[in-house]
Parts: C-alpha cells; sequence; structure tokens
C-alpha cells in the first residue's frame, strides 16, 4: 500500500529533491558549495520577501527560535509572548530561560490574539524589548494577522518584532520588509518541501544592529546568529552545515522560483478551502476561529473514536494525519496541505476520510466529501 503524509511537519518530499540530495556529498568549503549557498541566500530572499540577510542553521526550527532570543536579549530585558497554542506556548519558555522577564499573553486555542489587545499590552509594558508573535499557529491550524500586528507595534513601540513563520513562510503572503518584521524562522521539513534539520531566519538591520552591540555577552556559542551573520556575509557558515539538506533546499527553493511565490500562497489558500469544504461536508466542524493556509484542524464527529479512525486511516488507507495536542488530544486531527500538495491531494485525503468513517460505522453520506472538495476546486 503507498504511503501518503498529511502532516504539518514533516511534509512530503519531491523526488527532484530526494534525488539531489542522494549525490555524492562534496565539502562545504570548496567552490562548488559555496556557489550553492550563495544562490540559497538569494532565493531565501525572495521567499521571505526581504533585502535583509536569511541565515540557515543546521537545527530544527526550535533551534532557530532558540538562536534568535539567546542572540537578542538578556537577563531581566522585558518581552512579551503571544501564547495560542503549543508553538507560542515555546516562545514564553525560551523567553523566561533567557530573560527571567516573560510577560505571556494567553489566547485561547483556535483563536488569534487581536490589534487591539496587543495595543493594550505595548501600553501596559512601555519597556518591552521584543514581541514574539506566531503566524500560523500548527497546534491549532490558526493564523495571526502578523502585518497588522507588526504595524501595532511599530506604532507603539521601539520592541522588535519577532515572528514564528515555521508553518506560514510559503504558505501565507508575507512580505518581511515591507510589514517591519525584524526576526522570522522557518523550517525545512514545513513549506520548503525538505526532510527536517535546517532553520532559516531572516534578520532585519534593527535586529542585526542589536545582535552585534550584544555578541559579546550573548550565552550562546553554536546558535549565535552573529557568528552566523558574520560568516553569512561571505556565503559561508560559521561551523559545518548539513551539506546535503542544504542541497536539497537549492532545489527546493528553485522550484518555489519556478512557480512564483504569489502563486505559491494562492494554492495553499485554495487548497486549505477545499479540505475545510470536504470536512464540513461530512459533518465535521472547524477547530480554528481564523483557519491556516497550512494546516486544518478538525473535530472528530460526535460517537468517533480517534483510536479506531486513526487506524483505519493508517492501515486500511495509508495515510497519516496528525492528532491533536495536550487537552485537545483524541478530540481533534490536523491535515496538512502545507508544501508538496495539490488538489487531487485533497481529493485524496477526503476520499480516504470517507473510506476510514464508513469502515467505522460513522453515517454521512458517502461521496459527499469528495464532491464538495471537487466543487470547491471547479468553482461550482
Amino acid at each position: 500500500m503507498k504511503k501518503r503524509l498529511f502532516t504539518p511537519g514533516p511534509t512530503p518530499v519531491p523526488e527532484n529533491v530526494m534525488l539531489s540530495m542522494a549525490a555524492p556529498i562534496i565539502h562545504h568549503r570548496n567552490p562548488e558549495f559555496m556557489e550553492i549557498l550563495q544562490r540559497v541566500h538569494e532565493n531565501l530572499k525572495y521567499l521571505f520577501q526581504t533585502t535583509q540577510p536569511v541565515v540557515v542553521l543546521s537545527c530544527s526550527g526550535t533551534g532557530g527560535m532558540e538562536s534568535a532570543i539567546s542572540s537578542i536579549f538578556r537577563e531581566g530585558d522585558k518581552v512579551i509572548a503571544i501564547n495560542a497554542g503549543k508553538f507560542g506556548e515555546r516562545w514564553g519558555e525560551l523567553v523566561r530561560l533567557y530573560t527571567g522577564g516573560c510577560i505571556e499573553e494567553t489566547v485561547p486555542w483556535g483563536r488569534a490574539i487581536e490589534p487591539g489587545r496587543l495595543k493594550e499590552l505595548l501600553r501596559e509594558h512601555p519597556d518591552a524589548k521584543g514581541v514574539c508573535l506566531t503566524h500560523s499557529e500548527t497546534s491549532t491550524g490558526t493564523a495571526a494577522d502578523i502585518r497588522a500586528l507588526s504595524a501595532v507595534i511599530r506604532e507603539e513601540s521601539d520592541a522588535l518584532v519577532l515572528v514564528d513563520g515555521i508553518t506560514a513562510i510559503g504558505a501565507h503572503e508575507f512580505h518581511f520588509d515591507d510589514w517591519g518584521i525584524d526576526i522570522c524562522i522557518t523550517g525545512s521539513q514545513k513549506g520548503l518541501m525538505m526532510p527536517p534539520g535546517l532553520a532559516l531566519i531572516a534578520v532585519s538591520e534593527r535586529a542585526q544592529d542589536v545582535i552585534n552591540a550584544a555578541e559579546d555577552s550573548a550565552k550562546n556559542f553554536y546558535l549565535s546568529l552573529a557568528k552566523a551573520l558574520k560568516a553569512h556575509s561571505g556565503d559561508d557558515t560559521p561551523f559545518t552545515p548539513a551539506v546535503s539538506l542544504v542541497i536539497g533546499l537549492d532545489e527546493a527553493l528553485k522550484m518555489i522560483r519556478q512557480e512564483g511565490i504569489e502563486t505559491t500562497w494562492a494554492r495553499h489558500e485554495s487548497l486549505a478551502a477545499a479540505c475545510r469544504a470536504g470536512c464540513t461536508a461530512l459533518g465535521m466542524e472547524l477547530f480554528s476561529t481564523s483557519p491556516s493556509f497550512a494546516v486544518t484542524p478538525v473535530w472528530l464527529p460526535e460517537g468517533v473514536e480517534w483510536n479506531a479512525f486513526n487506524k483505519a486511516l493508517k492501515y486500511s488507507n495509508g495515510i497519516t494525519v496528525a492528532a491533536g495536542q495536550d487537552d485537545y488530544k483524541g478530540k481533534i486531527f490536523r491535515i496538512s496541505h502545507l508544501g508538496y500538495y495539490d488538489e487531487l491531494d485533497m481529493l485524496t485525503i477526503v476520499g480516504a476520510m470517507e473510506r476510514a468513517l464508513k469502515e467505522i460505522g460513522y453515517c454521512f453520506p458517502v461521496g459527499a466529501g469528495v464532491t464538495a472538495v471537487q466543487q470547491a476546486f471547479l468553482g461550482r
């Protein structure tokens, strides 16, 4: 049985990307690799829509988040962290670890913080040195209005704007320079259609100034953004990079260039809308009030038990989706349409869900979900 992955990281890897990574290894300090890295650096600027450096770290997205916090802030710095899910919570954990000055704002799962509330927080804490946001909260499938939130921060404060874009970059419209973002992080195993192992971090001029000024007091080494930025200026890396992953990234970024970033954003929006239509046609309720284009979480229908449904999906249909997390484990599940997916993939996942639901005895009009997906794509 063919196995199909519908999880929001890792996501499917295109065949040409896998083949590029299977080529004989090359040395990371020779001109051949530096030429590849130079091309990667330029195409990452296109991906983030920036003229500023985007550094490549050999770690996961969480490593990128830790790199940003440890390189920018110091003990006692006050940082506002918006916690609207599992990964917003992670911002707060990192801020508490490195500064002890976390101002954490908790938002109910499935909702995004409103710009008005963020304005209140900034006025309550005018000495905040940074604000940590999540563009697409993977645990809840919820998107925040980063453009509006960043505008509020820039109007009300000198605080740096840090964005977890780990499941947003490539899926949601994003303009690093025009929106006034200072740090944005993504991971290779998300919209970049790669295996896990790379964190990509865009860094503004404002953030670079802070990082370079505070380099001597930073409590980091391998995750130093100061070191990474210095190496980046020579199209190099401060330490041995994950060579094969960088080579694969070069191929994946070429694919995004060929499709066009605006077309890539539009494709994700279309896939997300069709997936949501298919789920609701099967009687499933959507979880988020501000849906992400990267991942769709849905409530399990009444009477449907997660383990039975997941077993039917996986073992009878070869489909892997993501479970709910924390309090929502066993209550919701999450379907990815992030990265290397097309319209037929949405027909596949909704069709497989119909088969699994039928197998475990859930009553619904057979074909209703697939029909809704088709109608969404065909514009009926």
